[in-house]
């Protein structure tokens, strides 16, 4: 039977950390935790748990994760984020996983909790996440964000239906605080490959991403948080580009 390494990447997540150990704890050969100097009881809370803890700098999302991977005894990977865990039949399904290793790499459903409520529909769900393989046949890749495992062209991978539950939204402002962070990342992401922002885009883009998530997406049948959600969906590719345009003319001002 395969060992497990759980690799979990940490920044002040003292609210959520407890929740997501306590939902590996059952699958977990070891369990590794890399903190980029959280300053609130994040560490705290691991030293409580049996998990080897690691103080890294952070340097981008891909880079971090790999560089835990580096630290894991064994070579089977499951990566977690703080604000995850395992649902019950995700327990299940991995226990039966690791008694049958059958494929290269795995990918579970995630559904998001948005203030007290699951997100089924909004573009959201099932939102199909690699997140246990071998790490000898592939490793994290991505720029500043939206970083993915790049297995090996010719690994085995297989879709299991379970559910990692993500607590990531614990109040609208939280959300419109982190659509901000992030679109500060997507926008010099974009910007460092060269992508323009027009005034097509900035109007258009964020009309189309509506619609789709809220109508085509099914997003109205979750209610007043499916429409708060594709709302701010919305907003935040009008954030992308004119952070993305903002970029370009201020290169133009600075070759003049």
């Amino acid at each position: 039977m395969p060992a497990i390494s759980v690799v979990i990447i940490t920044f002040n997540e003292e609210r959520n950390i407890g929740r997501c150990l306590d939902s590996v704890k059952e699958i977990a050969d070891e369990i590794i935790v890399v903190d980029s100097f959280s300053t609130d009881k994040t560490e705290e809370i691991c030293n409580s748990y049996k998990v080897r803890f690691f103080k890294h700098e952070f340097d981008g999302y891909s880079n971090q994760k790999n560089w835990g991977n580096t630290q894991a005894v064994h070579p089977y990977i499951l990566s977690i984020d703080a604000d995850e865990a395992l649902s019950e039949k995700l327990v299940a399904e991995i226990k039966k996983i690791k008694s049958a290793w059958t494929h290269d790499a795995y990918c579970f459903n995630r559904i998001t909790n948005y203030c007290g409520k699951w997100i089924n529909h909004c573009g959201w769900y099932p939102d199909r996440k690699l997140r246990l393989w071998d790490k000898r046949r592939g490793q994290w890749n991505g720029a500043l964000i939206h970083e993915d495992v790049e297995m090996a062209a010719d690994a085995r991978k297989i879709n299991i239906n379970a559910d990692i539950l993500h607590y990531s939204y614990y109040s609208i402002t939280g959300h419109i605080a982190q659509v901000n962070r992030f679109t500060d990342l997507t926008a010099t992401d974009a910007f460092n490959k060269g992508e323009k922002a027009s005034l097509f885009k900035i109007f258009f883009k964020p009309i189309w991403k509506f619609k789709r998530d809220f109508i085509f997406k099914l997003g109205f049948l979750d209610g007043y948080y499916g429409f708060v959600v594709c709302f701010i969906s919305a907003f935040a590719a009008f954030l992308k580009y004119a952070k993305l345009r903002q970029l370009q003319k201020e290169k133009i001002h600075q070759q003049q």
